[in-house]
């Protein structure tokens, strides 16, 4: 389809256009357009646009999965692989775990996006990451040729992953294989998991620590429907334990995570607080007055008051600290 709008393929809300857009529900309907050479240069692979900022018009073909799906591959008394389509609601995959009582997914509960943009974003929340639950990932490129990658060969790391590196971008994620848990587990000493538990009174269960999962996330985080965004705008900095030893020694409230021996992961919301920057404005781009890792698309904001509001932000959580943070959105064109 070409000229075709991106108002509701990106939760920012920016009314921009792709010069052709091409969905596909199959790894042979791909097939089909990359031999018949629908598929023209430039080239966007989406998911559901939860973390893209596009810049102005798209001069190219943007791609999206339809392929739905989830099939048992493997199961035993421990654990159990499932097979999913990339184009598949994320939110609607973790809440299929829960139902069938496989552990692993809950604390992902309410994460915007489709199953083949979480395995490339490494997607995470409260102490779980979802390289933490891929066995492997099926691709096809523009060549047509298809290969799975295994887990190891992803090289994720903190919201990074192989898929991401430019030389990647002719290779499209199909499905996702997940490695989930048959045995009772749980991670609830990341964020305010516990406390929502204890403070409802309810069991501890997998259907309990989602409902737990999403309340908190909806406390936190704006609804696209209601202020354009795309969910956390900066990634967690880390920075060096000789750096976060000296700040903590001024800033002895500081949060923070520790990566491993010699780094230490600062939350971005808190240095953004810091800065006076929480629920504060520039023209129609805001930082969301519930969280302040997210900045809001107030109601006809152009990417480039988003951006500014983004180097604003940048600039003062610097001057400050001496941390440089960086955006977590792929901004498309700018």
């Amino acid at each position: 389809m070409d000229n075709y709008p991106l108002l509701h393929h990106n939760t920012f809300g920016m009314d921009v256009y792709a010069e052709r857009f091409l969905e596909y529900d199959s790894e042979e309907a791909l097939l089909e357009l990359i031999c018949g050479g629908e598929i023209t240069q430039p080239c966007l692979h989406i998911g559901a646009g939860s973390n893209l900022l596009f810049a102005g018009n798209y001069g190219g073909t943007i791609l999206h999965s339809c392929i739905k799906g989830i099939e048992v591959t493997e199961e035993d008394r421990h654990t159990v692989c499932v097979r999913v389509g990339a184009g598949m609601i994320w939110d609607d995959f973790v809440a299929m775990c829960v139902k069938h009582g496989w552990y692993g997914a809950e604390n992902l509960s309410y994460i915007p996006g489709e199953v083949g943009a979480a395995a490339v974003q490494n997607i995470g929340a409260y102490g779980v990451e979802v390289k933490d639950l891929i066995e492997s990932v099926e691709t096809v490129d523009l060549q047509g040729q298809k290969h799975t990658y295994y887990r190891d060969e992803c090289k994720y790391g903190y919201r990074q992953s192989l898929f991401k590196r430019p030389e990647m971008r002719s290779v499209f994620v199909t499905r996702v294989c997940f490695r989930l848990n048959n045995e009772e587990r749980y991670s609830l000493d990341y964020g305010t998991i516990r406390q929502e538990l204890e403070s409802t009174g309810e069991p501890i269960g997998l259907q309990t620590v989602r409902d737990a999962v999403i309340r908190i996330r909806r406390s936190k985080l704006p609804d696209p429907a209601v202020q354009g965004n795309a969910g956390s705008f900066f990634v967690n900095p880390i920075i060096s334990r000789e750096q976060f030893e000296l700040l903590s020694a001024e800033y002895p409230s500081m949060p923070h995570y520790d990566v491993d021996a010699s780094r230490v992961k600062i939350p971005a919301a808190w240095l953004i607080e810091q800065c006076g920057w929480k629920g504060q404005a520039m023209g129609r781009a805001a930082v969301s007055e519930r969280q302040a890792l997210v900045l809001v698309n107030l109601g006809g904001a152009t990417a480039a008051e988003i951006l500014a509001l983004s180097d604003a932000v940048r600039r003062d959580v610097n001057a400050r600290f001496g941390i440089q943070i960086v955006p977590e959105v792929n901004i498309i064109g700018g």
